[in-house]
């Protein structure tokens, strides 16, 4: 039968914005809860999926995914069990949820996009609030085992919130297919050629080598995230290491996500409004440096109210990185391109995720102290922020060269020819002919 599509800006957006929060808190908050489990247990594949099927298919398909894979994690007996069930089968899943509820808010959002992406990213908050305290519940009741069983059903809910994405207009649809590259008409080489077109049709390589913003943005982010997501995953064993009770030190995580559910609407509010339409990614950048230096004050004491009050410091620089993090690559690359470009952007982002906590556990290992493991998170921080800020002031300053150059070398080759009069230049013949002359004296 086929299906109502729905406005833009309508009713409904406002729905699937609440999915999307869902979503975001049981997919992207999720993972904060795993310094709750440290002592007992010491993303190209999604954007191909959107763009065949879309983002409700994609979005059940990963909330079936996580929740398999968490009910088959909690009948594992070793480590490598869990590595590919809770590991690799719930990520993939949660990465499938979560791409979709991004991608699907630039289509059902247009004047409010900032806003809805950071009410979105609240849900990250709410599921960073509340995680950490059920994991330390259910710990105790019932074991890592019946927890992850639990988890599983917890994240079922995804298929739910996917149920609520209902098609977008025939309009937004086709703009975003146009978008893509067309497959080619030669004839397959095979298997191994057919998927080589399909990674660079969906994955935004093209995107990466012609748009320089772009090529900025991933590679600072990339950078930045090998330092960012080591609080959430060591501030609980270090809290707990320097004499702090467990139960205390997991409230930590949700003095975090509590805070963020108020700063990352107010966030969206103030990136949001006119005036700082041209500047997100400098307010991005700024995030991410303050992040960095609120680091530094962790490692100044480990008591429990000063640990604290760097839970409530962080959460500003953290809800800043938050809300804008995704709105502004939705500035940088085009609309119909940008379900391609969050594919490739998360799988590197993937690789800095893959990459840093062990690395940062090796540097633990190596020390036997965790205030390394925050200097290591503040140096990718801050260099990261440095080198997004500096290089946008650049290419600002070359963008605005660009124009006034052409309007300087255009004036001086028309005036003498033609002899232009300043009344009446505003008459389609004058500037027809200006247009003419500029292109000829070239």
């Amino acid at each position: 039968m086929p299906q109502a599509l729905e406005r833009s800006e309508g009713c409904w957006a406002w729905v699937v914005l609440l999915a999307s929060v869902v979503t975001q808190g049981l997919t992207l908050g999720f993972p904060t809860c795993i310094g709750i489990f440290f002592t007992e247990l010491q993303r190209p594949l999604c954007s191909i999926l959107v763009g065949r099927f879309g983002c409700r298919a994609t979005m059940m398909l990963g909330g079936m995914l996580a929740s398999l894979g968490m009910v088959a994690g909690s009948f594992c007996h070793t480590l490598g069990q869990l590595y590919l069930t809770a590991g690799f089968i719930t990520g993939l899943g949660m990465c499938f949820s979560f791409q979709s509820s991004i991608t699907v808010l630039g289509l059902y959002f247009t004047r409010w996009r900032v806003l809805a992406n950071a009410l979105a990213s609240a849900g990250v908050s709410l599921g960073i609030t509340l995680w950490p305290l059920l994991s330390r519940y259910l710990l105790e009741e019932l074991g890592w085992r019946g927890t992850f069983l639990i988890f599983g059903g917890v994240l079922l809910h995804c298929c739910v919130c996917g149920a609520v994405v209902r098609p977008v207009p025939a309009s937004v649809t086709r703009e975003a297919r146009e978008g893509l590259p067309s497959p080619s008409k030669r004839p397959s080489r095979g298997c191994p050629a057919a998927c080589g077109r399909a990674i660079r049709r969906h994955l935004a390589f093209d995107v990466l080598r012609d748009n320089v913003g772009y090529r900025v943005y991933t590679l600072g982010v990339v950078w930045m995230i090998m330092g960012f997501p080591l609080p959430h995953v060591f501030l609980v064993p270090y809290a707990v290491r320097h004499g702090v009770d467990e139960h205390k030190a997991a409230l930590l995580i949700s003095v975090i996500g509590f805070s963020n559910i108020f700063l990352r609407p107010m966030a969206g509010l103030v990136a949001g409004r006119r005036e700082f339409a041209g500047h997100r990614k400098y307010l991005f950048s700024l995030a991410a440096l303050l992040n960095g230096l609120t680091n530094l004050v962790c490692v100044a004491s480990a008591d429990f109210r000063v640990l604290v009050g760097y839970c409530l410091v962080y959460s500003v620089s953290m809800s800043g990185i938050g809300a804008l993090i995704f709105q502004v690559l939705m500035d940088i690359v085009p609309m119909d391109r940008f379900s391609s470009a969050l594919g490739l952007f998360t799988v590197l982002e993937s690789i800095s995720i893959l990459i840093s906590p062990p690395l940062a556990g090796l540097l633990l290992d190596t020390t036997n102290d965790f205030s390394y493991v925050f200097y290591m998170s503040s140096f990718f921080l801050i260099s990261a922020a440095l080198f997004m800020g500096g290089s946008f002031c650049v290419l600002g300053k070359k963008e605005r060269q660009g124009p006034r150059a052409e309007a300087e070398g255009a004036v001086p080759a028309a005036a003498p020819e033609q002899g232009l009069a300043v009344e009446d230049t505003d008459s389609p013949e004058k500037r027809l002919r200006v247009e003419i002359m500029y292109v000829t004296s070239v």
